[in-house]
């Protein structure tokens, strides 16, 4: 039975965002990107009925699959392996920390769309979280989204659009960011309605900047993207930051006060946050 017929014989459920990867040219893709050797440990989210799971068995040192739907679970205890640990469970309430020895963990996802920013936050911790037990234990993740969401994740100020803001900042702050391959609706079962595609996060031992108040940078690029159409001057002030000191900074820095937040590197938002910190 081919990887359509097995998913139509699964009654998926709506409400968990299921839509199973049913094109084998894309799972054998996933498994060449992450790489894996028999030292490794791989933590799946979101595993399914397991068609992803069934090959990163044959791969890696062990595999440990995150799954909500109790159906679901059942279906990968067909897989009887002895190196596949099923994991019932949340995987925003899971601490994963307690799967790794040390920096081990290879992270494979084909996760609910719907919660793809909370589950990279509960990866990857927020910016100011400097010692996140989850993000210690993961070496790289390899994550299949919403195509959309990929161009946020790997946007720079230069792309186009609305795509690079917070949840950009998020990813490339703890991580080496890059888009492996767009996936059209058809590979899965159900389909969706939008394309996806495969990002990789490598995940650094450090973040991407040296900071010297990093809850501070946080509250800048938060109040910098709170409203878009405002300039970088404007919202930060009604992000709660002092017009007069967010002037001092724009100008200490050289920065036109009509600038759009869109438009500042992470690198300049490091030195606009610093700066504001002086003038506190």
């Amino acid at each position: 039975m081919d990887y359509l017929q097995r998913a139509k014989y699964f009654r998926t459920k709506k409400r968990l965002g299921q839509n199973f990867l049913i094109n084998s040219e894309v799972i054998d893709d996933i498994i060449e990107y992450a790489n894996l050797t028999q030292n490794d440990t791989v933590l799946e989210i979101g595993p399914g009925v397991g068609f992803v799971t069934e090959q990163l068995i044959k791969h890696a040192s062990k595999v440990i699959a995150v799954e909500l739907d109790e159906d679901a679970i059942k279906e990968l205890e067909k897989l009887n392996a002895d190196n596949l640990q099923i994991i019932h469970k949340d995987i925003l309430k899971t601490d994963i920390s307690e799967f790794a020895e040390g920096k081990n963990l290879k992270v494979v996802a084909n996760i609910p769309y719907y919660i793809t920013s909370p589950i990279l936050a509960h990866l990857l911790g927020e910016i100011d979280d400097l010692t996140n037990k989850n993000r210690a234990s993961i070496s790289e993740i390899i994550l299949m989204v919403q195509e959309e969401v990929a161009r946020r994740i790997i946007a720079t100020e230069k792309s186009q659009g609305k795509q690079y803001g917070l949840l950009t900042i998020l990813s490339q702050f703890w991580a080496d960011c890059s888009l492996l391959r767009i996936v059209g609706q058809r590979s899965f079962y159900p389909a969706p309605k939008v394309t996806s595609a495969l990002v990789k996060l490598k995940v650094n031992d450090k973040p991407r900047l040296e900071l010297s108040d990093y809850s501070h940078f946080r509250k800048t690029i938060k109040a910098s993207f709170g409203q878009r159409r405002k300039n970088i001057k404007n919202a930060l002030v009604n992000g709660g930051f002092e017009k007069e000191k967010v002037q001092t900074a724009l100008k200490n820095l050289n920065i036109d006060e009509n600038t759009r937040g869109e438009s500042l590197s992470i690198e300049i938002f490091g030195k606009l946050s610093e700066e504001l910190c002086k003038l506190k």
